[in-house]
Formats: structure tokens, sequence, C-alpha cells
């Protein structure tokens, strides 16, 4: 029973420790539970607070979208409003317009039916005149309209053909005349150089031990730079001197220099002299490209094509009877350009056309044709103009002049090639040219001695007095003149002189 008791005792405590227990937790839990309540309440209050500030700031800017809404609809019907009165104002100017249209248009039609009236008023009283008229004269007016047409067309004709006599009668009176003028003119205005040259070049050296050097054990140096130059060296005793010999001055500038390479280098053998020409070849191809270009600017000539640009170029190592063929050509177009000029012509074609006439001379393949015409297809294949290629193709007559600048080409290419000192003459045809002159002349009766004189451009003609009067002087002159147009080719012109003199020779003693 004791620990019954004792055991009751013990369960009573423990239930009581824990009542007491669990009445201090519940305290604390509903402490806990009133302070988040109240922390719940300020936050609650908080976001009440944002919310109705949130609100109060998106309904004031809805307050001011909406009234610039209302301003804007109000300008809107501002506008409109001025554009309505704006428009009701052009409606009742159209209509006033309209108005005053029908207005002038009624006042018209009233004016326009009475000039119908005066019109046909007019007609009436017309055709009554014309049949009076025709009862006079006994002639219809188509009759005397055609007898009239007819007159007139006769004295149109006398007067026109009056008109072209005379233009006809000056123009040969004045042609002449002006034709030597403005030649004369054009080869006054042009300073020339007198350019002759050889088919040989002189290489200085400063001893003659050189020679040695440069002809190699056996000749084996001298024939290497013959067989890669294609020319002819010849070192004879001429002191500190060696001739090249070569037809093509290309040929011979690309020999000089490379002499002049070797010997400034001093290892003369062939395979250096090999290398020598091909580096010297190269140099002299881009001397050609700039002297072309060079030359073109020069004259003011722009736009060729580089394979024309190129040509002129190799005209420096060209010439013609002795005749530098690049200073021919810049001399022929600056004469071309003179001239054109003196007749009111384009004076840029005709340079272009005398620089370029000569082209054909320096062809880099074989070909037949005369060097005028082949030049004019070497042109067409560059694009040049048709007027420049005829005046290429018929400088020398090969084909039809087509074009104003054509004779104007043929002109100064003879002019430059005639000129004193331009062309080098062989000796033999220099002297035959002189002796079939004199042959010429001493062929007609009458003629005792004849002389040529001043390198062929003029014949004296000694005649007797006795066997030809002063009369039989002018007409033996013209007719040697045309003998030799016919029978001779010359350069420029030969001017025939008759001299009939009568001497009375006495002595005084």
């Amino acid at each position: 029973m004791e620990y019954i008791f004792l055991f009751i005792g013990l369960v009573a405590g423990a239930v009581i420790a824990w009542f007491l227990s669990n009445s201090k937790l519940n305290k604390r839990v509903q402490a806990r539970l009133q302070e988040a309540e109240s922390q719940a309440e300020a936050i609650k209050r908080d976001k009440l607070l944002e919310v109705k500030e949130k609100f109060l700031n998106k309904k004031a800017e809805l307050e001011k979208e909406v009234q610039q809404r209302d301003q804007k609809l109000q300008q809107n019907e501002n506008r409109l409003r001025q554009k309505e009165m704006q428009l009701n104002q052009r409606h009742e100017d159209l209509q006033r317009k309209h108005q005053e249209a029908d207005a002038v248009r009624d006042n018209l039609e009233v004016q326009l039916s009475l000039l119908n009236d005066k019109k046909e008023e007019l007609e009436k009283l017309q055709h009554q005149e014309r049949e009076k008229l025709e009862m006079i004269s006994g002639l219809s007016a188509d009759d005397a309209k055609n007898r009239l047409i007819e007159s007139l067309k006769e004295e149109a004709k006398t007067e026109a053909a009056s008109y072209i006599n005379d233009i006809m009668d000056d123009a040969k009176m004045t042609a002449n005349k002006e034709a030597k003028k403005i030649v004369i003119q054009t080869i006054q205005r042009i300073g020339t150089e007198t350019a002759i040259e050889n088919s040989v070049s002189v290489f200085h050296i400063e001893n003659d031990e050189m020679k040695g050097r440069i002809i190699g054990r056996e000749g084996r140096n001298i024939r290497a730079l013959e067989s890669a130059c294609g020319v002819e060296i010849v070192v004879d005793d001429t002191p500190e001197a060696i001739v090249i010999s070569a037809f093509d001055p290309v040929r011979r500038e690309i020999a000089r220099l490379a002499l002049h390479q070797l010997v400034a280098d001093g290892r003369i053998h062939p395979a250096r002299i090999e290398e020598v020409v091909t580096k010297v070849r190269k140099q002299v191809e881009d001397e050609i490209i700039e002297t072309g270009k060079r030359t073109t600017i020069d004259l003011g000539i722009h736009g060729l094509h580089p394979e024309l640009i190129r040509i002129i170029g190799k005209m420096k190592y060209r010439s013609s009877y002795g005749q530098n063929l690049l200073q021919h050509a810049r001399e022929t177009a600056n004469l071309c350009a003179v001239m054109a000029s003196e007749l009111g012509l384009n004076p840029k074609k005709a340079k272009r056309a005398g620089l370029l006439h000569d082209i054909g001379k320096v062809p880099d393949e074989e070909t037949e044709m005369a060097h005028a015409e082949y030049g004019m297809h070497i042109a067409e294949r560059y694009k040049e103009k048709p007027d420049i290629c005829n005046a290429i193709g018929a400088h020398h007559d090969e084909i039809e002049m087509t074009s104003l600048i054509a004779p104007i080409v043929q002109i100064c290419d003879a002019i430059s090639g005639a000129r004193p000192g331009a062309r080098r003459e062989i000796v033999e045809a220099y002297i035959k040219r002189l002796n079939d002159l004199e042959k010429i002349a001493l062929s007609y009766p009458g003629v005792t001695k004849t002389y040529a004189i001043q390198a062929g451009r003029e014949l004296r003609v000694i005649v007797g007095a006795d066997k030809i009067d002063d009369k039989q002087t002018e007409q033996l002159s013209a007719e040697i003149a045309q003998k030799i147009q016919n029978e001779m080719t010359y350069p420029g012109q030969v001017k025939i002189t008759v001299i009939r003199e009568t001497r009375a020779v006495n002595y005084a003693r």
C-alpha cells in the first residue's frame, strides 16, 4: 500500500509539474502571437499606404493624359474649323470665277458670231473683186499665180547664178593666195631642229688597252656581244673609239649602253655580256614607254591606248631618210594643230592624227602593206576615231580622203619632210636628180645652158636671145615645170627661171 500511495504521489507530482510548465509555455506563445499580430498590423498599414500612394500617382498620370488628349482634340478641332473656313472661302471664289468665265464666254460667243459675219462679207467682197480683175485682165487667178511664180523662179535663178559666179571668181583669185599664206604662217610659227641620223654609233673609251679586253681571247667577247645585240662592232686603229654599226637604232643603242656598263664594271666575258645585254634591253623597253608618255604629255594628247604610246616611244629609235621619226611626228603634229586652228578646225584632233600618221613605220611584225595603210589598221585596232584613222591611211593617197583632217596631215607631213636639213639624201641619187633636171631643160630647142642650184630646188635656164623671144620664155618655163612634175620625184618644189638677154660688147682702145 505504501508503494501504491508513493506511486500515486509521484504521478500527481508529475502532472502538477507538467501543468505548471504548460501554463508558462502558453504565456510565451501568446506573447509571441501578440507580437506577430502587432507586426502584421504594422506591415498591413504600410502596404495600404503604399498602395494608396501608387493609386494616387496613377490617378494623377491618367488625369494628365486625359488633359493632354483634350488639348490635342481641341487643337485638331480648331485646325479643322480653320480648314473648313478656307474651303468655304475657296468655294466662294470658284463660284465667282465660274460666273466671270460664263460671262466672258458669252461675250466671246457674241464677238465670234460678229467676226464670222464680217468674214463672210469679206469673202463675198474678195470674190467680187477677183471676178472684176479676171474680167479686166482676161486671166484666171490660177493662171496669174502660175505666171508670177515662173517669173520669180527665173529671176531667182539668174540672181543665184550671178552670185555663185561672183563667189567662184573671188575664190579662184584668193584661194591660192590664202593657202600659201596659211602654209607660210604655219611654218614660221613652228620652231624646227635639224635631226639627221646615221647608221653607226661611236663608243669612246679611255685608252686603247680596253679594245683588247672587249675583243677577248680569240675574239670570243666581241662575237658574244655582236650575237647578243645583233650589231657589227668595228675595232680599228681609230684612237680611243669603237664603231657600232647597224641599221636598227634600237640595237645600236642597246649595244652602246651594254658596252658602257661592261667597260665601267671591268668584267667582260660571254656570260656577263649576255646578262648585261638582257638587263639593258629591259631598260631600253622602259625608256621607250617613258618616251611615249612624255611625248603625249608635251603635246597635250590624252586617252591614247598604252600600245600606241609604246609605238610612239619606239619612233625615237627609227629614222626616215636620216630624219628622226619621233622628231618628224612631233613636228608634223604641231604643224597640223597650227594649220587646223588657222582653218577653224579642231586642233586637238589634227595634232593627234599628225602624231600617229607614221606609226606604221615601226611595226612589231612583218607586213607587206604600205606604212600608211598599216598604221591605219593599227589605229583602228586600238579604237581611234574614224577621221583619225582615215587621216593616217590617206596621207600618201593609199586610200581616199573622207575627212578635212586628212589633207592637213598630208600637207604637214610634206612640210616637215621637205624642209631644208630635214632628211639626208644619198649622194648618187642627189647627183642624178640634179643631172636629170638639167637634161630635161636642155632637151628644149633654144636652150644653151642649164644650172641646177640651191640643192635642186631651183633650175636656171639660159636661152639664146636670137632663137626665143620674151613671150616664148614664159611658155618654155611652164612646159619645163610641167615636164619635171610629170617625170620626176623630188622633195618640196622646184623653181624654173628662164633667162634671156641680149649683150652688146665693144672695147675702147
